[in-house]
């Protein structure tokens, strides 16, 4: 996409696990600089273990609320950054008359890894915080504030 972004929307199946984590990580990544969202297809509470994640990094979503692509109040987005394969279609099928780019960026799902301990499972919730910044920072570096200082560098 040729000139500046000014807003995003991330997406994803039920706005739960990844596009809230991705709207906690660019909110604090990017600053004001970018209006960031998020939203889903359908939508679930957010997933405790997303809020522990990002608490480690101290990017705080306790209070984010869950809400689907219908009940978005402002649906004017430069990008639209789809996390599943049902939101990546949900969002195509939206912006066939908007100018807006859409880009699926496939992550894994950490919910559905239902077994093993505590700790066995946030390794997945890290793993996916961890790629989500660095995808983050590599498709918006001008927008991307220092923050090498802070928890989430």
């Amino acid at each position: 996409m040729s000139g500046k972004v000014g807003s995003v929307l991330f997406c994803c199946t039920l706005n739960s696990v990844r596009s809230p984590m991705a709207e906690g990580l660019a909110k604090r990544l990017l600053g004001t600089r970018i209006y960031v969202d998020s939203a889903g297809v359908k939508r679930e509470p957010v997933d405790p273990f997303v809020i522990a994640a990002l608490d480690e990094i101290g990017v705080d979503i306790h209070r984010h609320k869950a809400k689907t692509l219908d009940e978005l109040h402002d649906s004017s987005f430069d990008v639209i950054v789809t996390l599943s394969p049902e939101a990546h279609h949900k969002a195509l099928e939206l912006t066939r008359i908007m100018a807006c780019e859409v880009e699926y960026w496939p992550t894994f799902d950490p919910a559905l890894i239902e077994e093993g301990s505590r700790d066995a499972r946030m390794a997945g919730y890290r793993q996916l915080r961890d790629q989500l910044k660095d995808r983050i920072l590599r498709r918006f570096p001008d927008a991307a504030e220092d923050f090498a200082a802070g928890p989430a560098a």
